[in-house]
C-alpha cells in the first residue's frame, strides 16, 4: 500500500521576529492587481514558522514549507536560510 503524499506549498519570507522558543514569524510580500482599478499593490501575510535549532535571525530571508499543524497557529516549518541578515 504506497500511499502518495500531495505537494506542499512552499514560501520564501524574511523573518520579522525571533524572539519565541524554536519559533519564528516572517513576513511574506505578494504584488496583487486590483481588481477594479488595476494598480498593482503590495500586500503581506505573516506565518509562524517551527525553527528547531533557533537558527532564524531578524533579515534572514528563509524557505518555509507547509506541514501539519504544531501548535495553534504554526503550521509552517523552516525548509533553508536563503540568506543571512547582513
Amino acid at each position: 500500500m504506497s500511499e502518495e503524499r500531495g505537494l506542499r506549498k512552499t514560501r520564501i519570507g524574511v523573518v520579522i521576529s525571533d524572539k519565541m522558543d524554536k519559533t519564528c514569524v516572517i513576513q511574506i510580500k505578494t504584488r496583487v492587481r486590483h481588481p477594479l482599478y488595476g494598480k498593482i499593490m503590495n500586500r503581506t501575510s505573516k506565518l509562524k514558522v517551527h525553527d528547531e535549532k533557533n537558527e532564524c535571525g531578524i533579515g534572514d530571508t528563509i524557505r518555509v514549507m507547509e506541514t501539519r499543524p504544531l501548535s495553534h497557529d504554526k503550521r509552517w516549518r523552516l525548509v533553508e536560510i536563503i540568506e543571512k541578515a547582513k
